[in-house]
């Protein structure tokens, strides 16, 4: 997961001004000043008191001034909406309530990353508070893949379930749901993902991207969409009298576990998503889920919890189970009340966590070196291998959309001559739907997705097929954006400015992820002074800046490209640099570094 990738997508016609004139850095991109008003951000700074750096920063993510009192203090109370307004919803919750009501145990069906996870363990609380059981199923991803499946549906039916509910996924599950419906299951689809204009025989499909739906919620994560059929459940309880004799459920304690989906499935961090993310860290803040205390103490998590945290975190640590692990095990965690049991559980999903780093390590390489040798495609970076385990494929695949500049697809082939998937995308170029054009043309055995990440299952034999046609799909849309690899800036900072009260002040626009970045500056003609590798991969830098500031600074991950070679080459030549401001939490409370993302010949 990457909250903000600092790529631009341009349409195809508009030219964003070149900032320093950095046409081409050390990393190939072109540096371009994001888009804002000067007369919008003067307003801004007027009407709500706000720093002109501020202003402009709200203005370059076109917030107009009706929106920017919600932007700058996010409110559910005003952005929460009628879950009515989801096609099914209504029928959903009254199902729902109906089982509550009966004593009836309920199933839930669940996906193996931190959207499904968060989605189960949401469910599960809400309905524990209603003293009602659940069953929780997470698949294997070696031995059932993803998605439901007949067996695992028909063995939670044989174990008393009447009803269950598929969460951050089932859209597409046509045959497992049919197969459910005829042995007398009740299936609710509660998901996200996109879908065709056919529909699973379930007995409800909430999802804000069926093509029937109206309700303008699109950009919800499925943990979203299962946090708003809570509400509705709750709602349709209430009417029917449940609550006169018992108290009802804090529902907005599950606000932490709705953030942290939102923020790792790389939803966009606008609208009601922002406000999810916003009051859901501030639970997060509290620990009262045993689960997630013991996720953030082994994963080191000091200070107020941030999409930093969420994203880099604790997110791939619950991802650990299902990626190398058991695929439960982030379920499990987040349901866990006890504290003993949810440190012993966060022990085994950190313990896996590494092992996830070290395979992921090794495709990598071997992806790389395969796509370096291979030939280049316009519109889809492809490296596909036998014996890679398919836990690990989606983050290459990531890596590789970075490196290239590209919608990437990485696939794991097994001896069987059947491969598992996984893709991501750019701004503006639909890989969700690209990868259901290519399953309705017979080239997929099964596959779907979203606008950024897409999944699938193919036959080495069609894997060719399927290249080419994914590459002429996506190239045609990459030229119909106008897409080239470009680092988006709000500025330019002198070295002496970072300081801490910016620092404050830049908080205000945060929660920070996808559809809002996280303000990135560039600094003007500066020295590295000092520059020493940290860790294997790491560039620890002292930027000198011309009129005298200094200003400490981290490049991440800088000698996994030509960056870090180039940066520790040219020391102590005049630089820009382009990066981000954060908080040096381990030199002092005041203390600042500046994350360099880029930088280029002054």
């Amino acid at each position: 997961m990457a909250p903000d990738s600092g790529l631009l997508a341009a349409t195809k016609g508009q030219s964003r001004p070149c900032l320093l004139g950095v046409a081409e850095s050390l990393s190939g991109k072109r540096w371009e000043q994001r888009g804002g008003e000067s007369r919008l951000a003067l307003t801004l700074a007027q009407r709500f008191d706000l720093p002109e750096i501020v202003a402009r920063v709200l203005a370059n993510r076109e917030i107009e001034l009706e929106g920017a009192g919600l932007y700058l203090e996010p409110s559910l109370r005003e952005q929460l909406p009628d879950p009515s307004r989801l096609t099914d919803m209504d029928k959903a919750a009254a199902r729902l309530a109906e089982a509550v009501r009966d004593g009836q145990t309920i199933g839930v069906f669940g996906d193996y990353d931190v959207d499904g996870a968060t989605s189960s363990a949401l469910l599960h609380r809400f309905f524990a508070a209603l003293g009602v059981q659940t069953r929780i199923h997470i698949p294997d991803r070696l031995s059932e893949g993803y998605g439901p499946n007949a067996p695992a549906l028909l063995r939670l039916k044989s174990e008393g379930v009447k009803v269950c509910v598929a969460v951050d996924c089932g859209t597409t599950a046509h045959g497992p749901l049919a197969q459910a419906a005829e042995a007398g299951l009740d299936v609710i689809v509660c998901d996200h993902h996109v879908a065709e204009p056919a529909l699973p025989p379930a007995y409800a499909v909430v999802n804000p991207n069926r093509l029937d739906d109206n309700s303008g919620l699109g950009q919800l994560a499925a943990v979203g969409v299962t946090f708003l059929l809570a509400v509705a459940v709750n709602r349709a309880l209430r009417q029917a009298g449940w609550y006169a004799e018992r108290p009802e459920p804090r529902l907005l304690e599950l606000l932490d576990l709705v953030a942290l989906g939102t923020v790792c499935d790389v939803v966009p961090l606008t609208g009601l998503n922002r406000a999810f993310v916003a009051q859901g860290l501030k639970v997060l803040r509290q620990r009262g889920n045993p689960g997630l205390a013991a996720l953030a103490e082994v994963a080191r998590v000091d200070g107020p919890p941030s999409t930093y945290h969420a994203g880099f975190l604790l997110g791939p640590r619950l991802n650990a189970g299902g990626r190398v692990g058991r695929s439960d095990l982030g379920a499990r965690l987040l349901t866990c009340g006890d504290p003993g049991e949810a440190a012993s559980l966060a022990a085994d999903l950190d313990g896996f966590n590494r092992q996830r780093q070290e395979i992921e390590r090794q495709v990598l390489d071997q992806a790389i070196e395969q796509v370096e040798r291979g030939p280049r495609r316009a519109g889809l970076t492809l490296a596909a291998g036998h014996g890679w385990h398919p836990g690990v494929i989606g983050i290459v695949a990531g890596r590789l959309k970075e490196r290239y500049d590209r919608p990437a697809l990485v696939v794991a082939l097994d001896d069987s001559g059947v491969g598992k998937g996984s893709a991501r995308s750019v701004p503006n170029v639909d890989l969700g739907a690209a990868v259901i054009a290519a399953r309705q043309q017979g080239l997929l055995i099964d596959g779907g997705g979203h606008a950024m990440a897409a999944g699938l299952t193919v036959t080495e034999s069609q894997l060719g097929a399927l290249t080419d046609f994914l590459d002429a799909r996506l190239a045609g849309r990459l030229a119909e954006t106008g897409w080239r690899p470009a680092l988006g800036c709000d500025g330019v900072l002198a070295a002496g400015a970072a300081t801490a009260d910016l620092l404050a002040q830049l908080e205000r626009c945060a929660p920070f992820g996808q559809g809002n970045p996280e303000p990135r500056f560039a600094l003007s003609s500066v020295r590295a002074v000092d520059a020493r590798p940290v860790g294997e991969s790491h560039l620890r830098l002292r930027l000198q800046g011309s009129e005298g500031g200094s200003l400490k600074a981290i490049c991440f991950r800088a000698f996994e490209s030509d960056l870090g070679p180039a940066l520790v080459q040219t020391r102590g030549r005049p630089l820009h640099f382009a990066g981000k401001l954060r908080a040096d939490t381990w030199s002092g409370p005041d203390a600042v570094q500046f994350v360099v993302d880029d930088a280029a010949f002054a």
